[in-house]
């Protein structure tokens, strides 16, 4: 029988092992960012500031447990110690030194636990590091316009996607399905995605156009307000190549829940690439308006003057 268990046990232990390390491999390839269905807790981290994030969330998470189950033990130990059936005559204590101390000191301690790693965590997260690149993102009722001044002012604006907008037409729709197939994520996905390489410090400067706006990235860590007139700066470092999303965190009109966020990590190989095709249709539109403005323009050759 001992055998049998033995032998049980070895199967079953292989079995766990062989489903954790499918999860653990699922992880480290994981291509995709973004809230699931029944999902509890955040979003995986893929930077540092997220990491740091999660890390003093499940401080604070196991702090406020156990002052939970310490004050609910003790209001039991007290309605059952001191109620009126075991005390007919009440106490007259109302001073208890000793005690007086430890409910000041303590609470004071709990403090400095969470103060000290919080502080490290704001500092971290609000002091841009130096940066390899900077993308600016300015908020609009209702999409985001992305500049890129390092890589040849490369600029585009980002909408969201929506299949299910009745004034789409019946050709966008199947270029978008075609496009986006089964990973897409109505309210998430956008027309141009922001695009930055693995292991990269990207500083990012926000600001807005008309209203208040939020640019938020769960997975980074980062939500920083878009206001008109004022530029704010947040940063992030992606250590996974995958597609993050997010949304404009801040109620900026009828349609806010259509200013979704996209960004695509991918390797330095990839983002050069992408720079070259992008600065290539950037300029596709001024090299059209030079050639209209050539045909048009009647130069007077040397000597002559233009008729």
């Amino acid at each position: 029988m001992s055998f049998r268990c033995a032998l049980r046990m070895q199967k079953i232990f292989k079995v766990f092992s062989a489903v954790f390390l499918a999860n653990l491999f699922w992880a480290s390839c994981a291509f995709a960012s973004s809230a699931k269905d029944w999902q509890m807790g955040f979003q995986d981290a893929a930077t540092a500031v997220m990491r740091d994030i999660t890390s003093f969330h499940n401080l604070l998470l196991i702090i406020i447990i156990l002052i939970t189950v310490f004050v609910l033990a003790i209001l039991v130990y007290i309605m059952w110690r001191f109620s009126a059936a075991r005390n007919p005559v009440p106490s007259t204590t109302t001073h208890h030194t000793a005690l007086e101390m430890i409910w000041t000191v303590v609470p004071v301690i709990i403090l400095v636990v969470i103060v000290v790693p919080s502080f490290k965590l704001l500092y971290f997260s609000d002091v841009v590091p130096k940066a390899d690149m900077t993308i600016k993102a300015t908020g609009y009722q209702w999409y985001w316009s992305y500049e890129y001044p390092d890589h040849g002012n490369i600029s585009f604006d980002a909408n969201a996607v929506d299949l299910r907008d009745p004034e789409m037409s019946a050709e966008d729709k199947k270029k978008w399905r075609t496009k986006f197939g089964e990973d897409y994520k109505r309210l998430l996905d956008t027309d141009n995605n922001v695009v930055v390489p693995v292991n990269t410090t990207v500083r990012v400067q926000i600001t807005a156009g008309d209203v208040l706006h939020a640019w938020a990235v769960p997975a980074f860590g980062i939500k920083t307000d878009a206001v008109p007139g004022r530029l704010n700066e947040t940063w992030f470092k992606a250590e996974k190549v995958g597609t993050y999303y997010g949304q404009c965190s801040e109620l900026c009109g009828a349609r806010h829940g259509f200013m979704p966020i996209r960004v695509d990590v991918v390797t330095k190989a990839d983002f050069e690439s992408w720079v070259k095709r992008q600065t290539a249709r950037n300029n596709l539109p001024m090299k059209k308006q030079f050639a209209t403005f050539m045909n048009k323009t009647n130069f007077a050759t040397k000597g002559e003057d233009a008729k």
